[in-house]
């Protein structure tokens, strides 16, 4: 059997990553006498190590999330109110053991998205399964199904999430069959799949998101039931960040001498 053989059989075998560094292993191999057991040892090493790069890179894309802060930026000394020890459990993932689901409450531009992101990508790192997707988006997947059985397979299919992220509950208001649809997802994964909610208004007011709907007493029920419940005071950093910029560009332009007179 020729070489390129060889990676052929290999690469028909899904063992690509052993079949691409093929050379490597044999000069390796030869140059430390390995015995045939020493040998296979290092090909299921290497295809671990693969498989597990690739599983974490679908597990990456799957979990739809983007460009983000890690924690290291957040400012803790910020929020004039936050449980940083909870904040932290939570990033650990302790809350995925019973399951938990976790409710990060907060007005705009205290890093309540920053803090569920960078549980998504602890998750992810940690082989979960996870989608971080905005309650908006959410609802217009399930709206746009034409028939009761697409339907169904969608509830199906963020049930079967392993940590599903909610994103900016109670940025826009919703018609009662969204609160309906919402209800059903939080419902199929009552007490079994852990849910990450963010959103910018208190349970009292969550009514006004719903109009009219029934159902959001009972959808509450089932979130906070067993939940880690986060509320986070203070001012938006994003607007301390905003007038920080705004200060250094007039101090920059204070700082420019004056044009010549004409």
């Amino acid at each position: 059997m020729t070489e390129r053989d060889l990676r052929a059989l290999l690469r028909a075998l899904g063992l690509s990553a052993t079949a691409d560094g093929l050379d490597d292993l044999i000069a390796l191999a030869t140059k430390k006498r390995w015995s045939p057991v020493e040998l296979f040892e290092q090909v299921a090493l290497i295809e671990d190590k693969d498989r597990a790069q690739r599983g974490l890179e679908r597990r990456l894309k799957r979990s739809r999330l983007e460009r983000f802060k890690p924690m290291a930026d957040y400012d803790w000394n910020w929020p004039t109110k936050i449980d940083r020890p909870l904040v932290e459990s939570v990033l650990r993932l302790d809350f995925l053991e019973e399951p938990r689901n976790v409710v990060l409450a907060a007005a705009q531009g205290l890093g309540k998205t920053m803090i569920a992101q960078n549980v998504a990508q602890h998750a992810v790192l940690r082989g979960h399964g996870v989608l971080f997707i905005s309650a908006a988006q959410l609802l217009l997947d399930l709206g746009a199904q034409e028939s009761t059985r697409a339907l169904e397979r969608r509830f199906q299919h963020y049930a079967k999430i392993g940590l599903l992220i909610l994103d900016e509950i109670g940025f826009l208001n919703f018609d009662n069959r969204s609160a309906d649809l919402l209800f059903q997802v939080i419902s199929r994964r009552y007490e079994k799949k852990s849910t990450v909610l963010t959103t910018n208004l208190a349970f009292r007011d969550w009514p006004t998101i719903f109009p009219n709907a029934t159902c959001v007493t009972a959808l509450i029920d089932r979130v906070v039931h067993h939940a880690d419940v986060i509320a986070i005071e203070g001012e938006s950093y994003r607007a301390r960040e905003a007038d920080a910029q705004a200060k250094a560009r007039r101090a920059r332009r204070k700082e420019q001498p004056e044009p010549d007179a004409a």
